[in-house]
């Protein structure tokens, strides 16, 4: 329990259902949605979609959605895969011949949106309400203007800069030339019009007809290689979460081409540390050395599993795990493990848990802030730059191709004990993720915080050749950690943001936590 006499906050407590987003507005269009009958899935969809509007450079309808479902009584959670592919068109000769590379604000970075049809297909298959229901609190918000919150007015003023680059992002994201101040009204009526066509039309009112004509147009003119039939083939997919055992609980992941499986090495690696008796110098030193180990090996492996191998079974096997954890010299930091320099993306996360115990871990992302920087005017829609992971060297698991999903960041959760759910969980942050997924659960299972505090404790991230250490851990602990050998970084940004429901089983309460980073809160009744 936190020391009431300091700021922080205290987890939520509720009885019958709870839901924890990064953004206000989405929590209590979640909490509205479940008071008025809907279940978890109807919660997630209306929330999310509630964020694509009021946080739009942390997420968008163009970008992409993981999830993890667990109803009720299943052993196992649902996963679904709502990454999108590359054009038909991406040929990785076709860019080397060019000498085109794909940068973080070019059309060739803009995958096919895949959140769309990701939300509907958990409507339809898992939702008691129809989509054009569960939209309309977005579609208002869109068409009536929302309020900036300001973690949301600090990212776009941070972020302005892109926002520039393209004339229609500028016109509809900016004011004379400036971010929007907290506190201001924003709307944006082209997004309401295409969130009331998908309502009226489902998936076609996205991938066909005057919606995808729009953003087709926009990047054909800026010299992508998108066409209509790239949106018309679009769809989601089911596929099989990975899991490993962690102090007698089950975590599951997404499998590649997220990066999931990469927390789930790392969770295997600090099995055989004494995280929760640890200091903190030593416990931050483990981690970073541990994830060195584990992001090689996601940036050399990793990519879309049905185009190439990704050797899932041998990086969850104890021989992977003693191997890595050989390489670990507790006292000093080794050489750096040298992997493509990409800084901290943008992303939103939330999770749901309704009335009779369904749990939804759910996440959707644009990857950087604004995405690509490029909106596609008629519809509104802010698009993705998720194909900025790919390269173009032949051979190599992530190498661009057609209709190709890129090695993706965003994870969602699900911790699982004795074949029922006991929380969805999810940490923002890019690359981070993985390793936000680590701290956020060794804390509770292996330090005995709770959620609030598991996600409110300062962290850090071992990547590149670097050491990023959260502003708020002291200087004796980055003298430390220099002596045994790590290069400082201190970020402006905080790392990443997170949110869990965890469910008591002694009592049978839901125990909520929203990352004091964001704006956002968590709330149940």
């Amino acid at each position: 329990m936190r020391n009431f006499f300091f700021p922080g906050r205290s987890p939520v407590y509720a009885a019958q259902a709870a839901a924890a987003t990064s953004h206000p507005m989405s929590t209590l269009v979640a909490l509205e949605m479940l008071r008025s009958g809907g279940n978890a899935i109807d919660a997630g969809i209306a929330a999310v979609a509630v964020q694509c509007v009021v946080d739009p450079m942390m997420t968008g309808v163009g970008g992409d959605c993981f999830a993890l479902y667990a109803p009720k009584g299943r052993a196992t959670p649902i996963a679904l895969n709502g990454s999108g592919r590359s054009p038909a068109a991406a040929e990785a000769a076709w860019y080397r011949e060019r000498k085109i590379s794909i940068t973080q604000h070019s059309p060739h970075a803009v995958m096919v949106p895949g959140a769309i049809g990701a939300w509907a297909q958990l409507v339809k298959d898992h939702g008691t309400r129809s989509l054009g229901e569960i939209l309309q609190p977005a579609i208002k918000l869109a068409e009536e203007g929302y309020i900036v919150q300001s973690r949301v007015a600090w990212d776009w003023a941070r972020n302005a800069g892109i926002a520039a680059r393209d004339p229609d992002t500028a016109k509809s994201f900016l004011v004379d030339g400036k971010a929007p101040v907290a506190g201001s009204r924003m709307r944006n009526p082209q997004l309401a019009a295409t969130l009331r066509l998908v309502a009226e039309k489902g998936v076609a009112g996205f991938y066909q007809g005057a919606v995808a004509e729009d953003i087709v147009k926009k990047l054909r003119s800026i010299g992508g290689l998108h066409t209509l039939d790239d949106f018309a083939s679009a769809q989601s997919e089911y596929v099989t979460p990975v899991s490993t055992d962690y102090r007698g609980y089950q975590v599951y992941e997404c499998p590649p081409n997220g990066q999931g499986l990469a927390a789930l090495m790392m969770f295997n690696v600090l099995s055989g540390y004494d995280i929760g008796n640890m200091s903190d110098v030593d416990r931050i030193h483990i981690f970073a050395e541990a994830s060195k180990q584990v992001y090689l090996h996601r940036d050399a492996l990793f990519g879309d599993p049905t185009q190439v191998e990704v050797p899932v079974e041998y990086l969850l096997s104890a021989e992977w795990r003693d191997q890595a954890s050989r390489h670990i010299d507790p006292n000093r930091a080794k050489p750096p493990v040298l992997f493509p320099a990409r800084p901290h993306k943008d992303t939103i996360y939330l999770c749901v848990v309704d009335r009779d115990g369904n749990s939804l871990s759910l996440i959707n992302s644009l990857f950087e802030a604004f995405g690509s920087g490029i909106l596609a005017p008629g519809s509104g829609v802010m698009l993705n730059n998720r194909g900025f992971t790919f390269n173009t060297e032949q051979g190599h698991p992530n190498c661009v191709a057609p209709r190709k999903r890129p090695m993706n960041t965003i994870i969602p959760g699900m911790l699982m004990r004795d074949g029922e759910a006991v929380a969805p969980f999810g940490v923002m942050g890019g690359h981070y993720q993985s390793m936000g997924h680590v701290e956020l659960l060794t804390g509770i299972i292996d330090r005995g915080l709770d959620v609030q505090e598991a996600l409110d404790v300062p962290r850090s991230f071992g990547h590149d050749d670097v050491l990023d250490l959260e502003q708020s851990i002291s200087p004796v602990i980055e003298a430390e950690l220099q002596k045994r050998g790590h290069k400082i970084s201190r970020p402006i940004v905080p790392l990443g943001s997170g949110q869990i429901i965890w469910r008591d089983r002694a009592t049978g309460s839901l125990i909520a936590g929203s990352d004091c980073r964001k704006d956002g809160s968590a709330a149940g009744f």
